[in-house]
C-alpha cells in the first residue's frame, strides 16, 4: 500500500516548548549556583530601579555571590521599554562580554534582557528581528548565552516566552521579536516577591494572566495551519492545541478564584501565590498556543497614548501599563469572536466564576463579556478605551496600528481586516455595562 501522508496539507503535529522552571518561596535564592551549573561565570544582571532597591535584588546579589559568580548590574530598564532605552541596554552587554544573563523584575525587565542578549550576540539594525511587517521578520542566527529570569509580578508570563515587546515610537505602535531561541534557559518564580506590588499593578498584571488564558484557548486551532515545509518552519505561536489548553484552563480557575482577592488585599499569601501559579501556567500556554486579537489591539492603544498616566506606576511620561492596554479591549473582542467556538467561551466564563446555567450558545459571547467587565470594575481597571483618553476620532489609527500585528491577527480564530478591527474599537470605547446588566 502507497503511503498518503503526501496528500496532507493542514498540520497534524503540535509542539511543546518550555523554559526549565523552579517555582515556589526560595525559588530566586538558587539564581547564582543555577547560573554556575550553566557555566556562566560573568553575569549581566538586568532590572529597574524600583527592583533594584527591594529584597528580589538583594536576594540575587547574595545568590551570585555565594556561587562565585562575577556580574554586572543594569538598572535601568524602563516600564513599557521604548526603543530608544533599548540602545543602553545593548552597548552595556555587548561592552560586557557576558556569558551569562539574569533578568529580575517584571515583563520589561525580563524582555529588556532577552533583546539585549541578542543584539549583543548577533548584532543588527534594530527592526532586522522584529516580526514582518514592521520589521525584517530575520530569524535569530543561532543560540543565545543562558537567561536566567526571575519574575516579581503575577502576569507577564516572559519568563517562559520566547517574545519579547517593546514601543517602536517612530510607528506609535508596540511591536515584537518572537524567536524559540528568546525563551529564557530556566525560569525561577517566588510569588513571596509579590507581596510589595501595588494592587493597581497587581489588576493590570492580572489582567494580562486573564487574557493569555483566554486569548490561548479561543485561538484559531492549530490543525488548521498548513504543514511546515520543515519541522523549523513551525511557528512558535501555533495555535490552540491540547498541550495549550491544559494550562490554559488552569490558570483560567485560578484566575477565577485568586484574582480579586489578590489585587484587593496585598496580605493575602495564598491569593497573591495562586495568581502567580497562574500566571506562570498562562505563559506556558500562551508561549505554545499564541495570543491574538486582544494583544494585537494593545500594541496601539499602548502606543498611540496622549495623556494617561497609569496610578501605581512610576511617571515617566503617559502609559498604559500592558495589561490595561490588553483588556479594555477584550469585552468587545470575545463578543465577537464567541460565534467561532461558543462552548469554550462558556467554558472560559465558567472557569472565571461566571453563571452558565441555562446558557445556550447564543449567550456565550454577552456572559464571558459581562463577566470580564464586572471583574474590571471589582480592580477599579478603566472601563473602555474612554477612560484612556480616546475618542471617535482615533479609530482610525486605532485600526491601522492593530491592523500592522500580524502574528497576532493571524491567529485570531476569525479573519479581520483593518475595517473590522475599527468595529471592534468602537465596541471596546465606552464601557456599556450598564445597558446590558
Amino acid at each position: 500500500m502507497s503511503c498518503a501522508h503526501g496528500l496532507v496539507s493542514n498540520e497534524s503535529i503540535f509542539s511543546i516548548d518550555a523554559s526549565s522552571l523552579a517555582f515556589g518561596p526560595g525559588a530566586v535564592a538558587e539564581a547564582g549556583a543555577q547560573l554556575a551549573a550553566l557555566g556562566a561565570r560573568r553575569v549581566a544582571v538586568f532590572t529597574d530601579p524600583r527592583v533594584a532597591k527591594l529584597e528580589p535584588l538583594a536576594v540575587v546579589r547574595a545568590s551570585l555571590a555565594a556561587a562565585n559568580v562575577d556580574f554586572e548590574l543594569f538598572e535601568d530598564c524602563h516600564v513599557e521599554p521604548k526603543d530608544v532605552y533599548l540602545t543602553d541596554a545593548v552597548a552595556f552587554a555587548r561592552e560586557g562580554r557576558f556569558d551569562g544573563y539574569l533578568s529580575v523584575g517584571g515583563g520589561s525587565a525580563i524582555d529588556t534582557c532577552k533583546l539585549a542578549a541578542l543584539y549583543a550576540t548577533y548584532p543588527a539594525d534594530l527592526l532586522a528581528y522584529v516580526n514582518a511587517p514592521v520589521g525584517e521578520g530575520r530569524a535569530v542566527p543561532g543560540p543565545l548565552p543562558p537567561h536566567v529570569a526571575c519574575p516579581t509580578t503575577s502576569g507577564t508570563g516572559s519568563e517562559c516566552t520566547g517574545i519579547a515587546v517593546f514601543d517602536l515610537r517612530e510607528r506609535n505602535i508596540k511591536t515584537a521579536v518572537a524567536s524559540r531561541r528568546l525563551r529564557p534557559t530556566l525560569a525561577l518564580v517566588d510569588p513571596t516577591f509579590t507581596k510589595t506590588l501595588p494592587s493597581e499593578v497587581v489588576a493590570a498584571s492580572g489582567f494580562d494572566v486573564l487574557c493569555h488564558a483566554l486569548e490561548s484557548f479561543t485561538a484559531r486551532r492549530f490543525d488548521t495551519r498548513a504543514r511546515p515545509a520543515s519541522p523549523g518552519l513551525r511557528p512558535m505561536s501555533q495555535g490552540q492545541n491540547p498541550w495549550s489548553d491544559l494550562g490554559s484552563r488552569e490558570a483560567l480557575r485560578l484566575a477565577g478564584t485568586f484574582f480579586v482577592r489578590a489585587t484587593l488585599d496585598a496580605s493575602d499569601a495564598e491569593a497573591r501565590a495562586g495568581l502567580s501559579w497562574a500566571a506562570t501556567l498562562a505563559g506556558i500556554a500562551f508561549g505554545n498556543a499564541g495570543v491574538h486579537l486582544p494583544h494585537a489591539m494593545s500594541y496601539a492603544v499602548a502606543g498611540l497614548v496622549r495623556d494617561y498616566r497609569a496610578p501605581g506606576y512610576p511617571d515617566h511620561g503617559p502609559m498604559v501599563p500592558h495589561g490595561v492596554s490588553v483588556i479594555v479591549s477584550a469585552p468587545s473582542v470575545f463578543r465577537a469572536t464567541s460565534a467561532t467556538g461558543p462552548a469554550r467561551h462558556l467554558e472560559a466564563a465558567a472557569l472565571l466564576g461566571a453563571d452558565v446555567h441555562g446558557a445556550g450558545p447564543e449567550d456565550a459571547g454577552e456572559i464571558l463579556g459581562r463577566h470580564i467587565e464586572r471583574l474590571m470594575q471589582r480592580t477599579r481597571v478603566p472601563l473602555g478605551l474612554g477612560a484612556l483618553g480616546y475618542t471617535g476620532a482615533d479609530l482610525d489609527a486605532l485600526a491601522r496600528g492593530a491592523a500592522v500585528q500580524r502574528r497576532l491577527l493571524d491567529n485570531a480564530p476569525m479573519a479581520v481586516d483593518e475595517a473590522r478591527l475599527r468595529e471592534l474599537f468602537t465596541g471596546a470605547m465606552r464601557y456599556e455595562g450598564e445597558s446590558r446588566s
